[in-house]
């Protein structure tokens, strides 16, 4: 407890390089699944092996990927932006499916009746089906973001410092309250950006919030997708 007290700006300053390292990657690759989960979901001849690649993607061993690309692009691989290129990479992997499954949840009666009331295809899809498809992309996300921050950490075996400084500082001086700051401050991250989201899922997406079962979710969304973008 005494090497905490004494090193509370050491845990900070990683903690918030942490946070950095890990919210670019979550917001990135939200930004680009967008529009390759459109894609996936209309096109269904490339849907499958959109889903597939990108699912692939998050089994290649996060220290094997994070050497690999500077070897074949030609970059310095202890530079921080090599972690969050392969952390963008993992969020794509999650969050691909998540648009491409929100986007199918969305009844099709919904985007009949948004055509039937002048809505292009853009105004649509920005409008009605993409706030529609939000609480499944939040849940793809929420699970993309904890996982963005957990592999966070390995990047200090390629000499990217972060939180995981503390884990394999700690190990190698035998400091276990090093190790347990590093992973206690890890947890908050994660829970903290977790209820952020959940919070803005809610502030965005109030209609998610009504009636019990999907079902009713889905009606009452879909009523407020197409009122909302007339008004």
């Amino acid at each position: 407890m005494s090497w905490v007290i004494d090193n509370l700006d050491l845990i900070l300053e990683q903690t918030l390089v942490h946070l950095r390292q890990s919210a670019i990657p979550i917001a990135l690759g939200l930004v680009l699944s967008i529009p390759l989960g459109w894609v996936a979901w209309r096109f269904r001849l490339v849907r499958g092996p959109i889903i597939v690649l990108t699912g692939l993607l998050y089994t290649i061993p996060s220290l094997a990927l994070l050497i690999l690309m500077p070897a074949v692009f030609g970059y310095s691989a202890t530079d921080e932006p090599n972690l969050i290129i392969a952390l963008t990479i993992y969020a794509i992997a999650i969050l691909v499916r998540a648009v491409a499954d929100g986007l199918d949840s969305v009844d099709p009666d919904v985007r009949q009746a948004a055509t039937a009331m002048g809505f292009g295809a853009g105004r649509r899809f920005f409008g009605v089906e993409l706030p529609l498809a939000g609480p499944v992309i939040l849940a793809g996300l929420r699970v993309a973001a904890v996982s963005t921050i957990s592999l966070a950490t390995v990047g200090i075996l390629i000499g990217v410092t972060n939180l995981g400084y503390l884990f394999t500082n700690g190990l190698q001086r035998r400091i276990i309250a090093e190790v347990l700051a590093g992973v206690v401050a890890v947890v908050v991250i994660a829970l903290a950006i977790d209820l952020l989201l959940v919070l803005l899922g809610r502030l965005l997406m109030p209609w998610a919030r009504v009636a019990g079962g999907p079902g009713g979710a889905r009606s009452a969304g879909a009523r407020r997708g197409i009122m909302r973008p007339a008004a």
